[in-house]
């Protein structure tokens, strides 16, 4: 059986009235999964069914026997598209929440940070194995013993370990905080413009002498016209 088949279908009203009238003039087997699934009471109708329903009244027997009903059926009221039309698809099923995709943004900004942690673990361990490596030349010409110069390059070691992992969980922290922060800022400076009309000019007057003395000197301009005549 195909995927599709193994689907339940909420059986709504006009589903229901619209599968009762064949009931009476459907095969004997068609007949007993219908009232099988028209009784249930979780309210849901496999897909195959429909589909064995679409597939009966595309058939001559099937048109006929709707043909024939009083008040007639019209075999096209059981195609696919009109038996599922408002139904909802596996009702008895949870399906977690939609979480939308994120911006093409963001998505590049986490690859610059993953590929960029991922250089600062690389370097870290490098960093640790050369630090110990180094403490074990350096202390070749102390005249220790092989113990004591595997004490001091581990040493040595575990001190530059605790720094890196240390310097990394400072970075990471700064690192996790930095996209809010940006996009505060962005969205204050863009507040910021929105309040400024520079179109409009910034002048202040101080009384209203001077608001009155630019509106006289408006009216007294002379037009073109005037200076013609």
């Amino acid at each position: 059986m195909s995927s599709e088949h193994s689907v339940n279908v909420s059986l709504e009203t006009h589903l229901v009235s619209a599968l009762e009238p064949l009931l009476f003039i459907t095969d004997a087997s068609l007949s007993i999964r219908l009232a099988q699934h028209l009784s249930d009471p979780r309210g849901i109708i496999p897909y195959d069914i429909l589909l064995s329903v679409s597939r009966w009244s595309r058939s001559a027997t099937g048109s006929s026997a709707l043909r024939a009903c009083s008040p007639p059926l019209d075999p096209n009221s059981y195609t696919m598209i009109a038996l599922l039309a408002g139904t909802t698809t596996s009702p008895e099923r949870k399906f977690g929440p939609y979480q939308s995709p994120q911006e093409p943004e963001r998505l590049v900004a986490q690859e610059k940070r993953e590929r960029k942690a991922i250089t600062t673990i690389i370097n870290g361990v490098l960093s640790i194995i050369g630090s110990g490596a180094a403490a074990w030349i350096g202390s070749e010409r102390t005249n220790w013993r092989q113990e004591w110069r595997v004490l001091f390059a581990l040493f040595v070691a575990v001190v530059v370990a605790i720094s890196e992992t240390a310097l990394y969980i400072i970075w990471q922290s700064r690192s996790s905080s930095h996209p809010t922060t940006a996009k505060t800022r962005k969205h204050i400076r863009a507040k910021k413009e929105d309040n400024e009309n520079p179109s409009l000019p910034n002048h202040s007057y101080t009384n209203e002498d001077d608001r009155g003395g630019l509106r006289l000197r408006i009216q007294k301009k002379p037009t073109s016209n005037e200076n013609l005549q």
